[in-house]
């Protein structure tokens, strides 16, 4: 099969190596532009290294950029994590189309940032989606689905790399095979279940002791790695990361620092404890052991993060 592969990071990299180590036709390549000063995109660097074609455009809405796209002659387009706007009439130029990845239950958690949301409000599983895009926003028919129950130990990090990453790509390849047999569905979305939250930022970041410890420990580990949960100490602000909740009451209000030990930071929360075992302040990019602040007076107990 003809396929041509948009995406960039290390998803779109081990989509391509996949494809390519399974014999399929890769007739081009769309990575991201080189960032100024910086290195280039994995599937940059992995397409180079196969010899398949490359082309990096800063958008896909000319002219230019559709005519290229379909002299390309594609059976099929493979959108590996894309956050370029991909006008319709490229989604539909080959043959069977295109299909696009997302680390959702669509349609619930559409938008950029859907692992954050997915743990910030609590869901019981995660999952990921290939489905057949069109001009909406993670809008169009589900073509296959794969759900992962959500453990206490997870992070965004955690279940991506570990365990969403993996079954997208192994998804996809289940997906390119019932295409190629004329048995892949596409089950239009139920719109009464559809959620749409925004990029997962700072202002959504801040830790509310007020709120229930369940609510606060989902905040910090769906902030994590970015943008980071965080809370004020002492003047300056404090990122919280590798959260565990303990069962475990503590006297003090909500927000205190409670011990610093070689095992990280215990926080009281209401009704229960947050242990926090990696720690960073805005003015130091580096993660630490909360131990290493105390060591070096910027951390103590009995602080009340606000």
């Amino acid at each position: 099969m003809r396929i041509a592969l948009i995406g960039q990071a290390a998803f779109a990299e081990r989509a391509l190596e996949v494809l390519h180590a399974r014999g399929e036709e890769v007739v081009h390549v769309f990575a991201p532009p080189d960032p100024p000063g910086g290195r280039p995109d994995p599937l940059k660097t992995k397409a180079l290294a196969l010899g398949v074609p490359l082309s990096q455009p800063a958008t896909f809405k000319s002219d230019a950029a559709y005519e290229h796209f379909r002299a390309l002659d594609a059976d099929l387009l493979v959108m590996a994590f894309v956050t370029l706007i991909v006008p319709e009439r490229i989604l539909y130029a080959p043959r069977h189309k295109a299909i696009c990845f997302h680390p959702s239950l669509l349609p619930r958690h559409r938008g950029a940032s859907a692992i954050n949301w997915t743990l910030i409000m609590g869901d019981a599983s995660a999952g990921v989606t290939w489905f057949w895009p069109d001009k909406g926003i993670d809008t169009g028919p589900i073509l296959l689905q794969r759900s992962e129950p959500i453990r206490d130990e997870d992070t965004v990090g955690s279940l991506y790399f570990n365990r969403l990453f993996p079954l997208g790509i192994e998804t996809m390849t289940e997906a390119i095979e019932l295409i190629k047999a004329g048995r892949a569905p596409a089950i239009a979305q139920d719109e009464r279940l559809a959620t749409y939250e925004p990029p997962c930022r700072d202002e959504h970041a801040k830790v509310d002791f007020a709120r229930s410890a369940r609510e606060v420990f989902n905040l910090v580990r769906g902030c994590d790695p970015q943008p980071g949960a965080h809370a004020q100490a002492g003047g300056e602000w404090l990122r919280l990361y590798e959260p565990m909740l303990e069962n475990r009451r503590s006297e003090s209000p909500p927000g205190t620092i409670v011990s610093i030990d070689t095992a990280g930071m215990r926080v009281a929360l209401a009704g229960a404890t947050m242990m926090v075992r990696r720690v960073r302040l805005d003015s130091n990019p580096k993660k630490v052991a909360p131990q290493e602040l105390a060591a070096g007076g910027r951390l103590h107990t009995s602080i009340l993060l606000t």
